[in-house]
C-alpha cells in the first residue's frame, strides 16, 4: 500500500468549487464507506474545513487509487464526470503525500499560516475515519505523526505567537471597508458553531461595539451570548439585527444561503446613508448568496476574497522553523516507511529458513530412528543457532538499509534471491488504538 492525497483548497479552486465538495459531518461515515468499496482504496480519512477537503488513502495503485477517488468525489459533488473536477484538484503520491500532510497539521498550508484550528479539525477527521474503521495501519501511522508534528510547530516555535486565525485575518479585511476601522462598530454573528463560538471570541477582544449573536437554535444562541457579554437574536428577528449592525460574520453549517439578495437588498434601503454593511461569510457551503455580491451598499467578502488578500505573504523566521521541523519528521517518517516494507521479507525469509529446517530434522529422525529424544532435541537446537546466526547479520543490515533513499532495493533483492512469496497486507492489519503523543 502507498499514501495518496487528493484535495481542493483556497489555493486551487473557487468557493463555487469548494462548496460543491464540502462534507457535512452527517454525510461524513457514508463517504468513507464509498471510498472503501472502491478496488484500488485500502484506507481513508477526509477532512473537510471551510477551505479544503481532502482524501487521505492508503492505495494498492496510483493511477486505480486516483481514478477512485476522483469518481467518489465528482459523484458527491455532482460532477457528470471526474475529469470536470480534475483541474480543481492536487494530488501528493508517496513522499509528497507525507509532506503535505506534516504541512497541513503545523499550518503551513493554511490561508493563515499557523492557525491552530486546523490541527484540531485534522484530529477530528483521523477520529472520524477510527470510528468508521476505515483508518489502517499506515494512515494511523501517518496521522498520528502529522499530529505529533504539528504539536512540535506550535510548541517549539512562535508560528502561532499572533493567535491568529481565519476570523482575525477576515477581520482586518473588513476593517478596511469601514472608515475608522472596527472600533466600536455594532456586529452581528450568525452561527454558534465552533467557528461561531470562534468569531464572537475574537470580536469581543477586538473592541467592537454592542455584539449580537443569533442562531437556529434559540438556546445554543443565548448560551455563547453569554459566555462573551454578548446579547442574543431570535433568528427570526434577523433583519432587524442585520438593519443595526455594521459588521456581519456568518458561519453556519446550512445547506442554502441564509443571507438571500432579497434579504440584503432589504437592509440596503433601509441603511441608506449608512457606512456599507461588511458582511464576512466563512461558511462552506456559502451563507451569502452567489448573486447578493453586486448590491450597492453591502460588502461582501467569502473565502475567495480573503484568500486573494492573504496571498504572497511574506515568509517569516517562524515559517522557516517549522519547514525545517516538517523536512526532518518526513524524512523520520520515509525512513519508517521503508523500514515497514522490509519487514514481511525478512519475516518470510526467517519462515522459509524455519521450514527447510523442519523438513531436515524430520528426514534425519526418519534416517536415524535410533537417536534418543535428548539427542534429537540437542541435534534440533544446535541447527536451529546455526541458522539464527547465518541469517541475524543480513537480516540487521537489510533493516537497516531499507532505511535510506532506495532501500527498497534490498528487501526486493532478498525476494528476488530467495524466491520469497510476501502476503499482501490487508485492511484486516488495522492498529486499534489512537496512541502516541497526537
Amino acid at each position: 500500500m502507498k499514501l495518496l492525497v487528493v484535495g481542493a483548497s483556497y489555493r486551487t479552486s473557487p468557493v463555487s468549487v469548494l462548496e460543491r465538495l464540502v462534507i457535512a459531518p452527517a454525510d461524513l461515515p457514508g463517504m468513507l464507506q464509498r471510498l472503501l468499496a472502491q478496488p484500488y482504496v485500502g484506507e481513508a480519512v477526509v477532512l473537510s474545513t471551510c477551505n479544503r477537503v481532502e482524501i487521505y488513502a492508503a492505495v494498492s495503485g496510483f493511477h486505480g487509487g486516483l481514478g477512485d477517488i476522483c469518481t467518489v468525489l465528482a459523484g458527491h459533488a455532482g460532477f457528470d464526470v471526474p475529469t470536470e473536477l480534475a483541474s480543481h484538484l492536487y494530488v501528493h503520491f508517496d513522499g509528497d503525500a507525507v509532506e503535505h500532510t506534516f504541512k497541513v497539521a503545523a499550518g503551513l498550508d493554511s490561508m493563515v499560516i499557523g492557525e491552530p484550528q486546523i490541527l484540531g479539525q485534522l484530529r477530528d477527521a483521523y477520529h472520524s475515519a477510527t470510528e468508521a474503521d476505515t483508518a489502517g495501519r499506515l494512515l494511523h501511522e501517518l496521522m498520528q505523526q502529522g499530529l505529533r508534528v504539528g504539536k512540535r510547530a506550535h510548541s517549539e516555535t512562535g508560528i502561532d505567537r499572533a493567535g491568529q486565525s481565519v476570523v482575525t485575518a477576515a477581520l482586518e479585511v473588513a476593517a478596511e471597508h469601514l472608515p475608522g476601522g472596527l472600533d466600536g462598530r455594532p456586529a452581528l454573528v450568525i452561527g454558534a458553531g465552533a467557528m461561531g463560538a470562534l468569531s464572537v471570541a475574537t470580536l469581543s477582544r477586538a473592541g467592537v461595539g454592542t455584539l449580537h449573536v443569533t442562531n437556529r437554535n434559540a438556546q445554543r444562541a443565548a448560551r455563547l451570548a453569554e459566555a462573551y457579554g454578548a446579547r442574543s437574536v431570535d433568528y427570526p428577528d434577523i433583519t432587524a439585527a442585520l438593519r443595526d449592525a455594521d459588521l456581519v460574520v456568518t458561519a453556519t453549517a446550512s445547506p442554502s444561503p441564509v443571507l438571500t439578495r432579497e434579504l440584503l437588498a432589504e437592509v440596503s434601503t433601509a441603511r441608506a446613508g449608512r457606512d456599507p454593511l461588511v458582511v464576512l461569510d466563512l461558511a462552506l457551503p456559502r451563507d451569502v448568496a452567489p448573486d447578493a455580491a453586486d448590491l450597492p451598499g453591502v460588502v461582501v467578502l467569502d473565502i475567495d476574497r480573503l484568500a486573494e488578500a492573504r496571498r504572497d505573504h511574506p515568509a517569516s523566521a517562524d515559517t522557516i522553523a517549522v519547514g525545517n521541523i516538517v523536512a526532518s519528521e518526513v524524512e523520520s517518517f520515509l525512513g519508517w516507511l521503508r523500514g515497514k516494507d522490509v519487514a514481511p521479507t525478512v519475516a518470510a525469509l526467517r519462515g522459509r529458513a524455519d521450514d527447510v529446517l523442519t523438513a531436515e530434522l524430520r528426514r534425519l529422525n526418519q534416517r536415524r530412528p535410533e537417536f534418543t529424544d535428548d539427542q534429537r532435541a540437542d541435534v534440533a537446537r544446535t541447527m536451529h543457532r546455526v541458522v539464527q546466526q547465518l541469517l541475524h547479520s543480513p537480516t540487521v543490515r537489510v533493516r537497516q538499509l531499507a532505511q535510506t533513499p532506495g532501500g527498497d532495493q534490498y528487501a526486493a533483492l532478498l525476494r528476488e534471491l530467495f524466491d520469497l512469496d510476501i502476503p499482501q497486507a490487508t485492511h484486516a492489519d488495522a492498529v486499534p488504538e489512537i496512541g502516541g503523543e497526537a
